[in-house]
């Protein structure tokens, strides 16, 4: 089910896309057509390549003052414990989800007990503070 709706978002983008490419397409002919009597097919060529480049200009510098706005404003910290609170939640929210889980880390940590003491050292070690 969830596959299917996958698939199906992912559909409805492409047609989306392709929905915007074929009229960006025909703006691109209908300006060609309306300047190619008075400039002719070269200048009416001309002036749709550097409408195209000013739209390309104008979205670019959009872009780069939000990824400016935000490289101002960093996200606050976050919470030494959020993560345990996210936990705990899950847990309250979906105990079934929260055993079986437990279950899949517990077999897996059996089968390959290298990749437990990998995932136990770096727990352990992210809750030392960091040498000065």
């Amino acid at each position: 089910m969830i596959f299917g709706k996958t698939l199906t978002t992912l559909a409805a983008a492409a047609a989306i896309a392709a929905a915007a490419a074929v009229s960006v397409v025909a703006a691109a002919f209908a300006l060609f057509a309306v300047l190619a009597p008075h400039l002719g097919a070269a200048g009416a060529a001309a002036v749709v390549a550097a409408v195209a480049a000013a739209i390309v200009g104008i979205a670019g510098l959009l872009a780069a003052f939000k990824v400016e706005d935000k490289a101002h404003h960093p996200a606050p910290a976050p919470d030494a414990l959020y993560f345990a609170e996210k936990a705990l939640e899950m847990v309250k929210a979906r105990p079934i989800l929260t055993v079986g889980a437990g279950l899949a880390a517990g077999v897996i940590a059996f089968r390959n007990p290298a990749l437990a003491a990998i995932v136990a050292k770096a727990l352990l070690d992210s809750q030392k503070p960091p040498p000065r």
